[in-house]
């Protein structure tokens, strides 16, 4: 016996301003509308719905809205709605609960509960329209002994660099959990910004090798589309250790989303589900990871820096100090609000800890030891606004990822059901009459006004606190006040409450 299980969210239509135009019925790859040729009218199926809002925002009469259903189980703290039905879902499949995105649950976020300092009269505000304001960064170890050739000139020692012109970075999404037109999309758009996008897991499609400058290539546990020519293409290589939604296991990319080209470029069967394994095999140590880290740097002739890329987790702080004696030439750290096109539900929504904190230990663990200048830091998992992207970088951080930002960018309404296939706004998706619907003309000019728009912000906020470069700010917690926080998150994130003085 299945339980009917409620529907989140309902249709409501008004029939006053509905034409049956049945724009709605052709633009929901859930089945949601159709049309009763007995009334001449529409209808939909409220359990179908995910919300996902294309049939609104498309309707051309406005008939259409989604509401938070009220209809509800008898009140309960303990068992609320979500949690029944999940029981009830697991009760009729016997399967494991996937969800996409990151976790949506009301933890505290950090960002929120840090205010950016400001200058006044002894340090005065710099004007960014003005004078002259540094966003451009390099990434890659910054440890380089001075040394002169026989002329007296300075030998660069320098390990190789990533060259920003912005602190913003497209973070990981692989081709086959999200469309060809999205990645041309973030590809062309880091081209233009002057920044990177990263492959993810999935390999690179052979019509973006073109845009190597500006890629950043993945090698995960699966090693799905990875040889010799996919590593020597990139401007950089990372490995991926741990992701903030999923830490802890490995990547799982839906069968149904194994395209006849998602299969080609990540060197996998069509049709058939790619789950890459938790760990590396090859990977039980710092030793086994240095082995890696100079494998890969071997193969691309020691002219490319090299990532690794791990979860936020209590340690994070002791593993970033492995990380960092391993040769790799910067750390990407993932937190637990990042996004995911796939992932257990229990996982995604109670493993790992807020980027800012794990950001915070990480920093003062590698100045304390003295090795701080060994390595980058890149931070990502819910940088939502150039705000976010300021105390990030105030808190230690080089650059930041952005992915689930970017992908509202192209049109994503949130709804979470990435890994089902079917994503109305041709971004999750690899069905040809969905993937089209996101045109990549458009969407990569929305990713470069985002980030333009960002840059400006960050500018406007440092010249707010008398700071004309991001290399000025970086690790510059001063700048930083807590509001709402206890004394063990204050401590932890090593800042100062808001209205103490120095």
């Amino acid at each position: 016996m299945n339980m009917y299980i409620q529907p989140d969210y309902e249709v409501v239509r008004d029939e006053s301003k509905c034409i049956a135009c049945r724009v709605c019925e052709r633009q929901c790859a859930n089945l949601v509308h159709s049309f009763d040729p007995d009334t001449g009218k529409m209808k939909a199926d409220s359990t179908k719905c995910v919300n996902c809002h294309r049939c609104v925002c498309l309707c051309p009469t406005h008939a259409l809205k989604i509401v938070k259903s009220d209809d509800t189980y008898k009140i309960n703290a303990n068992w609320d709605n979500q949690t029944i039905n999940e029981v009830y879902k697991q009760a009729n499949s016997g399967g494991v609960l996937l969800s996409s995105m990151g976790n949506p649950k009301p933890y505290p976020v950090y960002w929120d509960k840090m205010l950016v300092n400001a200058s006044q009269v002894t340090n005065p505000p710099i004007d960014p329209l003005r004078e002259p304001m540094e966003t451009q960064i390099y990434l890659g170890k910054r440890s380089a002994k001075i040394e002169r050739d026989k002329k007296g000139r300075l030998k660069n020692t320098l390990s190789p660099q990533l060259k920003l012109q912005v602190p913003i970075m497209f973070s990981a999404m692989s081709y086959g959990s999200i469309s060809y037109n999205a990645h041309e999309s973030l590809a062309r758009a880091a081209e233009e910004l002057g920044t990177f996008y990263n492959t993810g897991e999935g390999g690179l499609h052979k019509d973006f090798y073109r845009y190597g400058k500006n890629t950043i290539v993945q090698v995960a546990s699966g090693r799905f589309g990875v040889f010799k020519d996919y590593l020597q293409s990139a401007a950089a290589i990372e490995i991926k250790m741990g992701q903030g939604a999923k830490p802890g296991i490995g990547g799982h990319l839906p069968g149904a989303k194994i395209s006849a080209d998602v299969s080609e470029t990540r060197m996998i069967p069509q049709g058939v589900d790619a789950i890459s394994p938790a760990p590396h095999h090859d990977i039980y140590s710092i030793e086994d990871l240095r082995q890696l880290v100079d494998s890969l740097k071997e193969v691309t002739e020691y002219k490319k820096p090299v990532i690794v890329k791990i979860a936020a987790v209590h340690n994070a702080a002791a593993i970033a100090s492995g990380i960092a004696r391993s040769g790799a030439d910067i750390i990407a750290i993932d937190g637990y609000r990042g996004g995911t096109g796939a992932a257990p539900t229990r996982i995604r929504d109670n493993v790992g800890i807020p980027i800012e904190l794990a950001l915070a230990q990480v920093d003062q663990r590698l100045r304390d030891e003295g090795i701080r200048d060994e390595v980058s830091l890149v931070v990502g998992g819910s940088i939502r606004s150039s705000a976010d992207v300021v105390k990030a970088i105030a808190m230690g951080a080089d650059a930041c990822y952005i992915g689930t930002a970017a992908l509202l960018a192209l049109g994503c309404h949130l709804c979470r059901t990435c890994h089902e296939g079917k994503c109305n706004w041709g971004i999750a998706t690899q069905r040809p009459d969905l993937v089209k619907r996101l045109n990549p003309d458009i969407g990569y000019k929305r990713l470069v006004n985002l980030v333009t728009a960002w840059n400006h912000e960050i500018q406007e906020m440092m010249g707010g606190m008398g700071i004309n470069s991001v290399e000025a700010l970086r690790g510059n917690r001063l700048m930083l006040r807590g509001i709402g926080l206890t004394d063990a998150e204050l401590r932890i994130l090593g800042i100062r409450y808001a209205g103490e003085s120095m």
